[in-house]
């Protein structure tokens, strides 16, 4: 069984991003099903993304960056930042975070 945390960096500002909002969903036969939601805390990070450990399997976490900056009246490009990922085995944790700006994105497997 795996864990996973995330952390919304705006490189724009230098600064975390607060009160993004992130959904966390797994690949099933019956299509992609929601395992958790959350919001980052003043720090940019939900540390606890889920009470359980995760199965192995594919998921992908998606990150509402289009409304982050539109609270501060930013424009951007892109509506959402999505992280697709597998998780092979058990016992693992995953940190992905999202590194964001209005005119990009992108991300790592961080510790």
């Amino acid at each position: 069984m795996s864990t996973i945390s995330t952390h919304v960096l705006d490189t724009a500002l230098g600064r975390p991003a607060a009160d993004v909002a992130i959904a966390l969903e797994q690949q099933t036969a019956e299509g992609w099903l929601p395992v958790a939601k959350g919001i980052t805390n003043a720090d940019g990070r939900i540390t606890a993304f889920t009470p359980e450990v995760l199965t192995p399997g594919h998921y992908r976490l998606t990150a509402e960056i289009g409304d982050y900056f539109a609270t501060s009246g930013r424009e951007t490009l892109y509506v959402s930042a999505q992280i697709d990922f597998r998780i092979p085995g058990t016992g693992s944790h995953y940190h992905l975070p999202f590194l964001i700006s209005p005119w990009s994105w992108s991300t790592y497997r961080g510790s």
